[in-house]
């Protein structure tokens, strides 16, 4: 049988790099995300703002539950050497039958951004859908006018593919218009290159 006919196997799992730890996303890691996640500039382009420790709760919940009806596997991101956790992010938007997944919902405390930590999340998350999955297509997505999440997709080497106009309800009422964009197994080996060179390039020299 074709294996596009078998349905892709998606399981909970630990995702481990030199400097970063992604661990499947539970309560337990409440108190440390409102530590680093409820600084408002964190969530200016998000649709749905996180600003309380109630509202960190709801976002944990709402990751569950699309975990429990296999929608998703989302993570808390850990940066390894002091061992907190520093942000989130989520594998979404699973299609089993076409070997296809979404990277998202990915948030990095202030401190962390402009960092290894994002360079080394996506790939592992990348690496871990086209190598372990054996996915198709890894789609990512951003507000229209995010331009720093825009060119830092870019950067990875994934490809622009149009804009989804009033796409979704901010919590402000704004009509939000979503970029999307996408790479496929074909273009994974040169952008996990180039990956390999942006995290070589910020790990300490020892």
């Amino acid at each position: 049988m074709n294996r596009l006919h078998e349905p892709m196997k998606v399981e909970p799992v630990t995702l481990e790099g030199k400097r970063v730890l992604l661990e499947p996303l539970s309560f337990k890691h409440h108190t440390e995300m409102c530590e680093v996640g409820l600084d408002e500039d964190i969530w200016l382009l998000n649709p749905t703002p996180v600003r309380t420790s109630e509202d960190m709760r709801h976002y944990i919940a709402a990751a569950l539950r699309d975990e429990q009806h296999e929608l998703a596997l989302p993570f808390a991101t850990i940066e390894k050497e002091s061992g907190r956790v520093v942000g989130s992010t989520r594998f979404a938007n699973i299609s089993r039958e076409h070997y296809r997944v979404e990277i998202g919902w990915t948030w990095i405390g202030k401190t962390w951004q402009r960092s290894f930590v994002n360079t080394e999340v996506k790939y592992l998350m990348l690496s871990h859908a086209f190598e372990n999955w054996k996915c198709i297509r890894v789609e990512l997505k951003t507000d229209a006018l995010n331009e720093r999440s825009r060119n830092a997709i870019l950067r990875i080497g994934a490809k622009e593919e149009g804009t989804f106009r009033n796409h979704m309800i901010t919590a402000s009422g704004r009509l939000r218009h979503t970029v999307y964009f996408s790479i496929t197994n074909s273009e994974w080996p040169l952008v996990k290159v180039r990956l390999q060179e942006k995290l070589a390039a910020q790990y300490p020299q020892r």
